[in-house]
């Protein structure tokens, strides 16, 4: 499993249209055939910081997905929501699931 964790600070007016724009790309996300997970997470302690807890079946799945429409339509439409750059850090799954040990 390869792992993409994407941490997402918004300008605080720009959460909400924030959410919605996120919540499409996943809801699409979820239906690429190399995708195992996509998370939406908000934090609790300040609701403008996000992340994207992406899990897809080997690397080249992940690279497939940014080339998808639904994700270049959210790069686009996020782009000046950031209060900052996102920063996404890749890994290998150790363990994964139910199905490793």
């Amino acid at each position: 499993m390869y792992v993409v964790a994407v941490t997402i600070h918004v300008k605080a007016d720009q959460v909400e249209a924030f959410i919605q724009a996120t919540l499409a790309n996943a809801r699409a996300t979820r239906q690429e055939a190399g995708n195992a997970r996509f998370d939406v997470l908000q934090q609790e302690q300040d609701p403008a910081r996000f992340l994207l807890y992406e899990a897809y079946l080997e690397p080249k799945d992940f690279t497939r997905h940014q080339q998808t429409d639904h994700y270049l339509k959210w790069k686009a439409a996020v782009a000046d929501m950031m209060a900052e750059p996102r920063q996404g850090l890749k890994h290998n799954s150790l363990f994964f699931g139910e199905n490793e040990g």
